[in-house]
């Protein structure tokens, strides 16, 4: 199965690529792309197309997505996949896109048994098992080298997932070792967490605190936007991302 979807892939990507025009034009001032090679931007375009192939954007709330839109938005989903593939998002269809920040409820049993519920505002979210959600203002608002970006975010989140669980492991590659990434992101987080705590003004996104999911989540956001920042503040972190993304923003993005 695994042969047949790799060919139906390349045959994809002769007869429907996404054109060189089209992707110069969408993304030509996106400093988030800087410094990547030729051979990179081939990739990319070759992954966004896939992406645009494979997974169903589905505006709502009357937003209305033009061919440059759909491009911006592909190519910071699959930059983290540049050397990982598109397999890695397999297992979903749905690419939500609200025009803005939207409503999601939350519910959560205690240890009672009990289950609770809230309203949160949410830029972006990824179900474990279905959709990938986002607020086109914050896709708008990613991609511009100062550590937040949604896209990147929610991607980390399903990459996390396919684990089997979103806790802020993804599954390593052949030469990673799971105690190697706890020993850089377990004191990286708890030291987060007490700076924060401590009211100390953070050049992390404090989101990081919510969870070890959301730590990755945001290590990854800051791995892709500010790598220097990430390097200066928590440079295990930063060689652990390295080495599962196998890619090193530092070399191509200027200080």
């Amino acid at each position: 199965m695994g042969l047949i979807r790799q060919w139906q892939r390349n045959r994809l990507l002769r007869q429907r690529p996404v054109r060189h025009r089209h992707w110069r034009a969408a993304l030509a001032e996106l400093p988030l792309l800087q410094g990547l090679s030729p051979q990179e931007h081939v990739r990319l375009r070759q992954l966004a197309g896939l992406l645009l192939d494979e997974k169903s954007l589905e505006p709502v709330h009357g937003l209305q997505l033009t061919p440059s839109m759909r491009l911006l938005l592909a190519a910071q989903a699959v930059l983290p996949l540049m050397h990982l593939g598109i397999a890695w998002l397999d297992g979903w269809r749905s690419l939500v896109l609200y025009p803005e920040e939207f409503v999601s409820r939350q519910e959560w049993t205690d240890e009672a048994g009990l289950v609770h519920s809230r309203r949160e505002i949410r830029s972006g979210e990824a179900w474990e098992r279905g959709p990938l959600v986002l607020s086109w203002a914050d896709v708008a608002a990613s991609g511009w080298c100062d550590g937040y970006n949604a896209v990147i975010h929610e991607i980390a989140h399903k990459l996390d997932g396919v684990s089997g669980h979103i806790n802020g492991c993804p599954a390593l590659h052949d030469g990673m070792r799971v105690r190697d990434w706890r020993a850089a992101f377990e004191p990286a987080f708890e030291d987060l967490c007490r700076r924060d705590e401590a009211g100390e003004t953070l050049a992390i996104d404090p989101y990081a605190t919510e969870s070890p999911a959301e730590f990755f989540a945001v290590m990854s956001e800051h791995f892709f936007e500010t790598p220097h920042l990430l390097h200066a503040e928590y440079p295990a972190v930063y060689d652990q991302l390295k080495a599962f993304y196998r890619q090193d923003p530092r070399l191509r993005l200027a200080t």
